[in-house]
């Protein structure tokens, strides 16, 4: 039995008086998350599912409040890169658990795993090339492996997240039973791991489930009662658009049972955008409108370095007005302070005219928002703030410039401000950190 929350939270349900007060206590742009929202997606997916083992994709959020919340309700944690490992651990996660799933992995995240492996004999790699089970053992790691098959099957709502067609991830399907036979030699061998893509949707299902089936015989014929799992990733998607219908997720989990048939492994499962998209705003003050004889232009104070989705993948994402939702609607166009055309979060769609200091919403930001925010234009990050029932609190501070620039190196002799703001004199230190920086020191943003 699925959860009974609603498979839904357009923009228009987040209460705009709580939204103006957060705002007006913390500034703008302001990523706004709802933990409870988190929980309960997690709850109706895993509910809809219940005969799979379900693990968090944690590359859509990393934030700990997500992190924390998505162990707390039972669930495991899948993760993509070495940061993303260090931060599930940080969170609580026991490293039994986790899966990682090495993308051209470079020299220190894998020997970071090795590490994680070694000292827990029930952590999973997950490989996607040749190469990758290679340098695992030049790294003297003998443990728990799978494979990422390509089926050669892609869909989602953009070509650049359509990964199960991309020649970048995964294992030819031919060559499969192949390199598993071998593997099994090399290493110990648990394991088949696809994704088709994400943001699945209904008219999306028949694809979806021809790659699951594809992968399904492949298990079949690789041997499924001598792998622990077949692991067919996330990508179920949430509406964007109002007139996009949700996932009937019994429905989906019905056809997804369909496509894997008999299978003596267990299934694994991965959520990432389903769990969190929905989760979260931004909110972002008006500054600026102009009329011109093309449109309305609206600018605000979020940015593509606030949320580079629209930029990147041309991605629709719904926006309210927070302040007077019941104004006079007209078409309008949203756009940042960035210089660079690519600056805008929609162009002639029909909202309630903004009014200088008005605050709008832009809503489904939880999914590969903030992961994705940016220093573009030296621009600090915002600050977070996470709800549950009445309670708020700042689980990421606003970034100050002196964050942004701390890792930029100075001449010794000069001068330069410090995160409390007093100019110090820089020592003649040269010494560089490792390759992915410092993490969670003061003026950053968490």
């Amino acid at each position: 039995m699925s959860h009974p929350s609603p498979a839904v939270r357009r923009v228009s349900d987040w209460d705009n008086d709580r939204l103006a007060a957060l705002a007006d206590e913390h500034g703008t742009p302001l990523y706004v998350l709802d933990t409870d929202r988190v929980r309960a997606n997690y709850e109706r997916f895993a509910g809809a599912f219940e005969e799979a083992h379900v693990m968090y994709a944690a590359k859509a959020h990393t934030g700990g409040a997500v992190l924390e919340t998505l162990l707390d309700a039972g669930a495991d944690i899948e993760c993509a890169a070495r940061g993303e490992l260090e931060r599930a651990v940080a969170a609580g996660a026991d490293p039994d658990t986790l899966q990682y799933t090495a993308v051209n992995p470079p020299d220190a995240d894998l020997d970071y795993a090795v590490e994680l492996g070694v000292e827990y004999p029930g952590f999973t790699v997950t490989g996607g090339a040749r190469d990758t089970f290679d340098r695992l053992e030049a790294r003297g790691y003998d443990g728990r492996v799978a494979v990422r098959v390509n089926p050669g099957i892609g869909t989602g709502h953009h070509e650049k997240v359509a990964t199960g067609k991309d020649a970048k991830f995964g294992i030819p399907y031919e060559e499969v039973p192949a390199l598993a036979a071998e593997l099994r030699e090399r290493f110990d061998l648990v394991g088949l791991h696809a994704h088709v893509g994400s943001g699945v949707l209904h008219e999306d299902l028949d694809d979806h489930c021809r790659a699951i089936a594809t992968v399904a015989d492949l298990a079949r014929e690789v041997g499924d009662a001598d792998l622990e799992f077949v692991d067919f990733g996330g990508g179920f998607g949430v509406p964007y658009r109002p007139e996009e219908q949700p996932l009937d997720m019994d429905v989906a989990a019905e056809r997804v049972r369909e496509a894997v048939g008999e299978l003596a492994a267990t299934v694994k499962l991965e959520p990432g955008r389903y769990v969190v998209a929905d989760a979260e705003v931004i909110v972002t003050r008006v500054n600026t409108v102009k009329e011109t004889p093309e449109t309305t232009v609206v600018g605000v104070d979020a940015s593509l370095a606030t949320l580079v989705r629209p930029a990147m993948f041309d991605a629709y994402h719904p926006i309210a007005n927070v302040t007077a939702p019941d104004r006079e609607v007209e078409p309008v166009s949203v756009g940042g302070p960035c210089c660079t055309s690519a600056d805008v979060f929609c162009t002639d769609r029909p909202l309630p005219r903004p009014a200088r200091e008005d605050l709008l919403a832009i809503g489904n930001a939880g999914a590969y928002g903030y992961e994705l925010a940016s220093h573009f234009h030296s621009q600090p990050r915002p600050a977070e703030v996470a709800v549950s029932g009445a309670e708020a609190r700042v689980v990421r501070r606003r970034e100050t410039m002196a964050g942004v620039t701390r890792v930029e190196r100075k001449a010794p002799g000069t001068t330069e401000q410090a995160d409390d703001g007093v100019p110090r004199e820089v020592a003649g230190d040269d010494r560089l950190g490792d390759s992915r920086g410092a993490s969670g020191t003061e003026g950053e943003p968490e």
